[in-house]
């Protein structure tokens, strides 16, 4: 199976039971049902470590070949062949304080590197992407309403998955929604937004978008 029928899903989210999980749930199925191969992380299942080793660290005067020789850890080789092999990547995550929840951090930092993500021939250059990324698709809940947060913070998310990631990335077309306030819906609004959500998995990869 190629790239090109190929998703990343990954979740950041501790609690099994979290509505996290139920939107990745209904995603990863309608992504199987539509004969897509999916490759799901749950970052906290797994226990997937986010801090950045020195010797993982770029730094002058380095390849990137060295760098990634340095790392023996066999979760973080899995995580980055998946992305490398991936043509849409899917996540899911709450909005904890403007930011993803720092093990999400920690897996841009540790998986998204020279020598897997992209390529940088000098420091003020363009990034050379070695990604077959097409997509990307961003779920994010929050419990502050819209008005408060365009008011107060902005939308430092939309920054991040829009702005500064794709270009690293292969600049690939983005897709990102905000489900709010989660922690005051009903089980028919959460319903909606799984619908939603599935609706959002079924256009990835040049999908139809109708429901099956």
């Amino acid at each position: 199976m190629t790239a090109e029928q190929s998703a990343l899903v990954l979740v950041a989210h501790p609690r099994p039971g979290s509505f996290n999980h139920a939107l990745t749930d209904r995603i990863v199925a309608t992504l199987n049902r539509r004969g897509l191969r999916v490759n799901l992380h749950d970052l906290y299942a797994e226990n997937f470590d986010p801090v950045l080793r020195a010797e993982e660290a770029y730094t002058s005067g380095q390849t990137a070949e060295q760098v990634l020789a340095a790392s023996n850890d066999p979760l973080l080789a899995a995580h980055r062949q998946d992305l490398t092999a991936a043509a849409a990547l899917v996540v899911v995550h709450p909005n904890w304080w403007g930011k993803p929840p720092a093990i999400l951090a920690g897996w841009m930092d540790r998986v998204l590197v020279p020598g897997v993500a992209y390529r940088l021939d000098d420091a003020g250059g363009a990034p050379t992407s070695l990604l077959s990324l097409r997509e990307v698709l961003v779920i994010n809940t929050s419990d502050t309403t819209q008005d408060r947060e365009n008011d107060l913070f902005g939308d430092p998310l939309d920054s991040i998955w829009r702005r500064c990631l794709p270009p690293y990335l292969g600049s690939p077309g983005v897709e990102r929604i905000v489900l709010r306030v989660v922690a005051d819906a009903d089980a028919a609004q959460r319903a909606t937004w799984l619908d939603q959500a599935e609706d959002l998995a079924n256009r990835l990869l040049g999908g139809s978008g109708q429901r099956v």
